[in-house]
């Protein structure tokens, strides 16, 4: 059969997916359909539903190579897909069929969803932003595609013993994925380790040579991804590492059988375990393998697929453009020169000029403890021909800017890859920022401060390659699947243009005063509280009535984004209630999910006051009814579904100046949450969108919490000092109040929030956030007034869907049109 003649064949009506489910469970499960559990029947569902995706898979990669169009590349070290087969019914519109289907065939569709696994490939929003993106993508009919690895264990499930995080590993491919199909033709072979030899072209150039080096095999697994109405399907291509099978047979030949088995199993360690943020200890090898082991895959994938079609590599960069997501796949900028210059023997300045035009970098964060500095004597020996090219990079580069600031060492210094401030380091951000074409930072003040902060004699330097994108999520996921009742409300209210421009929500402002709408909007929202109220109480025990605010901080734990400051006010509460009689005008639920990474210890304990904070305001009658507090374990994508809809007040409370952008921030109000923040990342460009009347803002902004910290004027003892409030609940704290059987157990807490400068100046914005929560309880006793503030925050999240980001990432630095 002709590529160009393919046709997709499979239907998708109820004969069809009746009668191929029916052949699944026969053929593929190898059952009779009378004995078929709902797990059977959920997995032949699957791949009735992969049939469908690979058929449009195929006929949307023929398109692309018809009209031979460019194709993105987004290269990321995670992603957080969440449970796929929902998301991909839903995206092909065919959700409500199947759920009469398998009602008609006895099973419950929605137990069937509720049994898979999460895909476990992503710490947090880094991964999730990345499985937006590729939603997004697809719905626009773009060619673009992401590149991972294949974690068999993903980021670890978090249990919870006496109030403290247990890590447990997530096999999270224990059942398999129906879903996802295995390219082993494809695979490819990754060099490590070895050492370079000098030797010459027969004209006397330089011509060095990579030998003697150990491999590993990428074996490619695709994930389809599909745009909302199935007309497009673009993949996630994950490589799982297993061993050279003539690396391990040669070992064996000389007699040595478990040493080669013993290196197999080095080889396959490459993609074993997805590594959790701010546990890395730099320097780690494994860590620096994988990172290249994504690279390296990437690239010989990518320029096998332009060899098949294009044959110059000088214009590589006109079919290829290539999104370094973060630092961690910076190595591609060395790994494409490598590729360029020794394999196909390209002139330096030549392939220097195509790696620039391919690569484009996208920096996540601030904090300088997440940007990667990796030893040279390390890659030196995981990566020896790599190091010699970081320092022809950074000779090169040095040397322009030497000639534009002659004289200017302490700059050289600070531009140099190399950083040499005790044992020498490569500087992953500087080498990302200087082999692409773009940088980007994910809102406007995150961009700002890459620009003046992070990077500034980078952008003083070139300017013309920073840029802002900010940051979106996709509404499929975020409001069509997880929110059902307010989707529906709004499709009956607006058709379904929504679900693929966003900025429809705008039209929501003409229904604002009409009671029967206010009236149906908030019923939804009661509807998802009523149904997170039932999942904690059947799992914690712990019975939220719906009526209370439900006040939800999910996300991953760390002192910068400030669950200590929500816990302080929620103790706070407590003890205006329990020590002075004043009870809060609302009945209030705080909600919190997230988990700490395995050695980040203030974060692990910040989980346990939580837990020993809930323990005694849950027991305690006399705040029963006021006051309820909850962990929910394993923070995931699917529990996120569960948490965002029912969300009445968001708390996005980072320190201003540390938060790039966020996401959740707007997947809560895109369901109609009322935001109580910092003017911190994308908070800023909300706050503008939904007005200040609707929005809960609070705090210091970024250039006085710098100024403070700079000049060394934060002295939170002073705070203390005058404020009865934080020294009511720094004595609870130190009483043991919260830890009667663990005594002195949070008096670190009290210690480090009292110490000069402490870095996310906690207590500076404690009073004027307690004054925003008093806000939000006076708006919330005011039903009517409410209803508006949260039906205006939905109807102008427009700005905030990943279509209008992925647009822009297209048309400003990838080039890249859609392919209809």
């Amino acid at each position: 059969m002709k590529r160009s003649n393919f046709k997709v064949r499979k239907k998708n009506d109820r004969v069809s997916l009746t009668e191929d489910i029916r052949n699944h469970v026969i053929y593929s499960l190898s059952k009779e359909v009378k004995d078929a559990s709902e797990w059977d029947a959920g997995k032949a569902l699957a791949l009735a539903l992969r049939d469908r995706l690979v058929e449009r898979m195929i006929e949307t990669r023929d398109r692309y190579r018809r009209v031979k169009a460019k194709r993105m590349y987004y290269f990321s070290i995670e992603y957080l897909l969440g449970r796929c087969l929902g998301n991909n019914l839903c995206n092909m519109e065919i959700l409500d069929l199947c759920e009469d289907i398998f009602k008609d065939l006895g099973y419950d569709l929605d137990e069937v969803r509720a049994s898979e696994r999460d895909p476990a490939l992503g710490n947090g929003g880094l991964g999730r932003l990345a499985a937006c993106f590729l939603d997004s993508l697809a719905t626009l009919d773009l060619p673009g595609c992401g590149y991972g690895i294949h974690y068999e264990y993903g980021l670890f499930r978090q249990s919870i013993h006496n109030g403290y995080q247990k890590e447990l590993a997530d096999y999270w491919m224990k059942e398999g994925m129906p879903l996802q199909v295995a390219r082993p033709d494809q695979s490819v072979i990754v060099p490590l380790y070895g050492r370079v030899e000098s030797a010459a072209t027969p004209s006397g150039d330089y011509l060095p040579m990579w030998v003697d080096w150990d491999d590993i095999i990428g074996v490619p697994y695709d994930i389809p991804v599909v745009g909302y109405g199935g007309k497009t399907v673009n993949y996630l291509r994950l490589f799982a590492a297993r061993a050279s099978e003539n690396f391990d047979m040669d070992i064996f030949n000389h007699g040595d059988y478990i040493r080669a088995v013993q290196r197999k199993i080095e080889s396959e360690m490459v993609s074993k375990v997805l590594y959790p943020t701010e546990s890395v200890s730099f320097g780690k090898e494994l860590r620096l393998v994988q990172e290249y082991f994504l690279v390296a895959c990437g690239l010989r994938d990518i320029t096998r697929r332009f060899l098949a079609q294009n044959k110059n590599f000088e214009e590589f960069a006109d079919y290829v453009a290539i999104q370094l997501n973060d630092t961690h796949p910076a190595l591609t900028v060395v790994e494409l020169m490598r590729y360029l210059v020794d394999e196909r023997r390209i002139e330096w300045d030549k392939a220097w000029e195509i790696t620039r035009a391919t690569c484009a970098y996208t920096n996540h964060t601030l904090l300088p403890e997440a940007l990667e500095l990796w030893s040279v004597s390390l890659i030196e020996k995981v990566l020896p021909r790599h190091l010699q090219i970081i320092y022809e990079i950074n000779s090169r580069f040095l040397k322009k800017v030497e000639s534009k600031y002659p004289a200017d060492n302490e700059k050289l210094r600070r531009m140099s890859l190399i950083c040499e401030d005790g044992t020498k380091k490569v500087r992953m951000a500087n080498l990302a920022v200087v082999g692409s074409h773009s940088v980007n930072g994910v809102s406007e003040l995150h961009s700002e401060l890459v620009k003046t902060r992070l990077f500034p004699d980078f952008y003083e330097f070139a300017p013309q390659k920073f840029n802002n994108k900010t940051n979106g999520v996709t509404p499929r996921r975020w409001m069509l699947k997880a929110n059902p009742a307010l989707a529906a409300l709004l499709t009956d209210t607006l058709g379904k243009g929504w679900i693929t421009d966003l900025n429809e929500l705008h039209k929501l402002e003409e229904h604002i005063n009409d009671s029967e709408f206010r009236a149906r909007f908030m019923e939804a929202k009661r509807t998802n509280k009523i149904k997170l109220g039932n999942f904690i109480n059947s799992t914690l025990d712990i019975n939220i009535p719906p009526d209370s605010i439900f006040d939800i901080q999910a996300k991953r734990i760390h002192e910068y984004k400030r669950q200590l400051l929500n816990v302080l006010h929620v103790i706070h509460l407590y003890l205006e209630l329990v020590d002075n009689d004043v009870e809060p005008s609302c009945s209030r639920a705080f909600l919190f999910a997230g988990k700490a990474a395995p050695g980040y210890w203030e974060a692990k304990q910040i989980i346990k006051l939580i837990h020993s904070v809930a323990k005694v305001i849950n027991n305690d009658p006399r705040a029963e009814g006021l006051l309820k507090v909850a962990f929910l374990p394993d923070y995931r994508v699917s529990l996120a579904e569960k948490i965002v809809p029912a969300c009445d007040v968001s708390e996005q409370i980072s320190t201003a100046g540390t938060e790039a952008s966020g996401t959740g921030n707007m997947k809560f109000a895109m369901n109609g949450a009322l935001t109580v923040g910092t003017y911190d990342g994308a908070n800023i460009e909300m706050l503008e969108e939904v007005g200040q009347d609707n929005f809960y803002l609070f705090g210091l902004k970024q250039e006085e919490v710098e100024k403070a910290l700079r000049e060394g004027s934060y002295h939170p003892r002073e705070i203390y000092n005058h404020s009865p409030e934080i020294r009511q609940v720094f004595t609870a704290l130190l009483e043991n109040r919260f830890s009667p059987d663990e005594p002195d157990l949070f008096r670190w807490l009290v210690d480090k929030l009292l110490t000069d400068n402490e870095q996310y100046m906690h207590l500076a914005d404690f009073k004027s956030y307690s004054e925003a929560q008093k806000r939000i309880d006076r708006d919330y006793a005011e039903k009517e007034i409410w209803a508006a503030k949260a039906i205006l925050n939905t109807a102008r999240m427009g700005k905030f869907s990943t279509d209008r980001t992925m647009l822009e990432y297209a048309e400003d630095i990838w080039k890249i049109k859609a392919v209809k």
